[in-house]
């Protein structure tokens, strides 16, 4: 989903601090929705069987997941090298070591059989920049041990190919992640930074999933750029192979930090398809402006061709899973669940035609992006529940917000944890990037000086589930 980036620094005569304001932007050509970025590109649907997508490539970028390019122009009077695109790039010392904890020892919490899950990938980026977490009290505190004592028990990870390429989340000069800092001077989202981030979760005693973009950017429903590495691969079999190397190394380098994740995401709301796009010469650093790939490889769902593809990239991804563990879940991704047929057809076309099956299923569901609200989900996921009677299903993204930038406190966030205890073979939620506030909801924690403080009100909410 599109993120709002902050960024409004000043100097007071106590010293140098930082409030975070939002800066006006609005995605080109998308509306305030969700269903304004896919209204463009649905057809009519004639049957199941029918692409229910346009096979144009332009598609305004409509994902939560992905920051826009914002009046917030990234690094035009900052220069620095580039860093090198290759994932083996050792990460910057800030990000390795945790900041100091109260205690050393795991804190105390609550159990919760579901899972209770929050996305914080982006915090890596904050705590390069020296931010501190603070607990509900004030106590300075690490996120993960924040996290832990109210309640939360799984962690998800976002990881690129090489974000330092040219087109990459973290090239040199490109104002992407956390934003209000200014340019990425680190490639984050690489093998190294997500396994020394995975470190640390597993040592605060979270379960992980590992959620694989197959991109140097952001892979969401508008854009699935092919990574640089990969771009010169001629044919669907090389790129399969690809997927498939790509991933056993970064699962290898996992296992041998002592991280390896209990579930991994096989691509990341790939609905209209996987490794579809090339950059063009309008790509930005957030990868809008893109142009369709080589039909031989692409694997947009427009096609018969792209979606035999598509279905051959998911399989080499989870191949490579299910070597190290038979027992790590593998997780399928897409969005925008309030559009059953869309949802029936994707996995009749990947699933029941096509018999690449993943362990689980996962959606976005936003109600701030109009995906419907938590018991429509539930409707979902039952009935998708019936036709596949072994699949468990996920919410891989959500906020709670009833509308842009705003949220009640009222219990929306916790009741689509609590639908998921109603779905047959549901697993429970992730909340996305709670350090966050944007178009698709408000963060749990807020800025005090250059400090984050969690919420009391955001926290308190997930109470009834203990």
């Amino acid at each position: 989903m599109n993120k709002l980036l902050g960024c409004l620094f000043f100097a007071n005569a106590v010293g140098f601090s930082m409030m975070l304001a939002a800066c006006s932007q609005t995605p080109s050509g998308a509306g305030s929705s969700a269903e304004d970025a896919f209204s463009s590109a649905e057809v009519p649907m004639s049957s199941a069987d029918e692409f229910p997508f346009s096979s144009s490539i332009s598609v305004p970028i409509s994902s939560a997941d992905k920051p826009l390019s914002s009046s917030c122009e990234p690094g035009s009077s900052d220069s620095f090298s580039p860093q090198s695109s290759s994932v083996m790039d050792s990460p910057h010392s800030s990000s390795v070591k945790p900041p100091r904890s109260s205690s050393s020892a795991l804190p105390s919490a609550p159990q919760y059989a579901k899972i209770l899950g929050a996305d914080v990938s982006q915090m890596q980026e904050y705590e390069a920049r020296g931010v501190r977490v603070l607990d509900v009290d004030g106590t300075p505190k690490d996120i993960f041990e924040v996290l832990r004592n109210h309640g939360f028990n799984y962690i998800r990870l976002k990881t690129f190919v090489s974000p330092g390429a040219k087109y990459g989340y973290a090239v040199s000069g490109c104002d992407q992640g956390s934003g209000t800092f200014g340019p990425n001077v680190e490639p984050f989202g690489d093998k190294d930074h997500v396994v020394a981030y995975a470190k640390r979760a597993k040592a605060a005693g979270f379960k992980l999933l590992l959620d694989f973009h197959y991109s140097d950017n952001w892979a969401d429903p508008g854009k699935q750029i092919i990574p640089e590495r990969w771009r010169n691969v001629g044919s669907s079999n090389e790129m399969a192979d690809s997927v498939y190397s790509y991933t056993k190394d970064v699962m290898n380098a996992l296992k041998e930090a002592g991280a390896l994740p209990e579930m991994v995401q096989i691509g990341n709301e790939i609905t209209n398809g996987m490794l579809r796009e090339i950059p063009s010469g309008g790509t930005d650093c957030w990868g809008n402006n893109v142009t369709a790939a080589n039909s031989a490889v692409s694997g947009v769902m427009s096609s018969d061709v792209g979606r035999d593809n598509t279905a051959k990239y998911l399989a080499a991804g989870a191949r490579a899973v299910k070597e190290f563990s038979k027992d790590i879940k593998t997780v399928f991704h897409i969005e925008s669940p309030h559009k059953t047929s869309t949802m029936e057809w994707w996995l009749k076309t990947i699933i029941a035609e096509r018999k690449v099956v993943p362990d689980v299923m996962a959606f976005s569901a936003y109600t701030a992006y109009e995906h419907g609200n938590p018991d429509s989900w539930k409707t979902l996921m039952t009935n998708l529940g019936k036709t596949y009677g072994n699949l468990e299903f996920l919410i891989a993204e959500y906020n709670g917000a009833q509308t842009k930038d705003g949220y009640n406190f009222d219990g929306s966030r916790v009741r689509t944890v609590q639908i998921m205890e109603q779905v047959p073979r549901g697993l429970g939620a992730f909340i996305w990037e709670p350090e966050r506030s944007g178009a698709w909801g408000t963060s749990m924690f807020d800025w005090e000086g250059n400090d984050l403080k969690a919420n009391q009100r955001a926290f308190d909410e997930y109470k009834v589930l203990f």
